[in-house]
């Protein structure tokens, strides 16, 4: 009976130990939280300074406080830029941002799923050739590309910033997709093969739905790097009319003066596709740059 009387008090006890401790609070972290205002006002300080600067007149930008908002706000240097062939340049930008990244994700991909699904000297060459390839800085190649540009009959062409773009792109992306495509279960492929799939289908059909994340991650990082791209435009082209936007830039700056103003209210209407483009993708965005985390 004394067994009997004393099972239910330890239980008790037993039971309301965990309702302590998930009772208790945790201090607050002043320190990251202080931490992380720091980090918002200087991240928020320049794109703050770069808004308010493209709403004023270009007397307003000298005789003012630079950090003040301007007291009569206009419009006008937007309307410049729109009048400066801006649409051209969006639209070089954009063809030479689709055109690079599209073939470099889907040729990243499947050379990733080959370098994981494969086996044999061949494939793991390929892997080593992809490695070497993120050791190259794109500065040390300027010359070599502009030759075989000028060789191959392109310069001055938005072809010679696409492939340059797409060669560059590939080695960063096949090094992300294979470590993605190795967390994926073997079973799954060996349930696919049971039922007679091929190898192209479970890449596309299996592969390619599990690793979405990874492959929008690399898709927007790459259209990063062509979008703010500036030394193969500089280099590659010539004429006016195969600016892109990085270049367009210099269409406000005369031979003793530079409208500051204008140039950026050209940034802020540049910036506002990669905005949106965040916007659209932003839960597969963070769900692959925070993948592995949870494990």
């Amino acid at each position: 009976m004394a067994l009997a009387t004393e099972t239910p008090q330890a239980s008790e006890t037993a039971g309301e130990r965990p309702r302590g401790r998930q009772g208790g609070r945790t201090s607050p972290n002043v320190l990251g939280g202080l931490g992380g205002w720091v980090w918002l006002a200087l991240i928020i300080l320049p794109v703050y300074y770069v808004v308010i600067t493209s709403l004023k007149n270009q007397s307003g930008f000298f005789g003012s406080n630079p950090l003040a908002p301007p007291t009569e706000p206009t419009l006008q240097n937007y309307r410049t830029v729109l009048e400066a062939d801006f649409v051209r340049y969006f639209m070089n930008s954009v063809i030479v941002t689709a055109g690079s990244v599209i073939p470099a994700v889907a040729v990243s991909f499947m050379a990733a799923y080959a370098v994981v699904r494969g086996s044999g000297r061949v494939i793991g060459a390929a892997h080593t050739l992809f490695l070497m390839g993120l050791a190259i800085p794109l500065q040390a190649t300027i010359i070599p590309i502009y030759f075989m540009i000028t060789k191959a009959q392109m310069y001055d062409t938005l072809l010679a910033l696409i492939l340059p773009s797409i060669a560059f792109a590939i080695p960063i992306s096949v090094l992300i997709l294979s470590n993605f495509l190795r967390d994926v279960p073997r079973e799954l492929f060996e349930s696919m093969r049971l039922d007679g799939c091929s190898e192209f289908t479970m890449m596309w059909r299996l592969a390619l739905p599990l690793v979405r994340p990874a492959v929008v991650t690399i898709a927007i990082y790459n259209a990063l790097q062509v979008w703010n791209g500036f030394l193969f435009p500089l280099i590659l082209t010539q004429s006016p009319d195969k600016r892109v936007l990085p270049l367009s830039l210099w269409t406000f700056q005369d031979e003793f003066t530079v409208n500051i103003p204008a140039v950026l209210a050209a940034v802020v209407l540049s910036t506002l596709p990669l905005v949106v483009l965040y916007v659209l993708a932003r839960r597969q965005l963070v769900s692959g740059l925070t993948a592995g985390f949870n494990k």
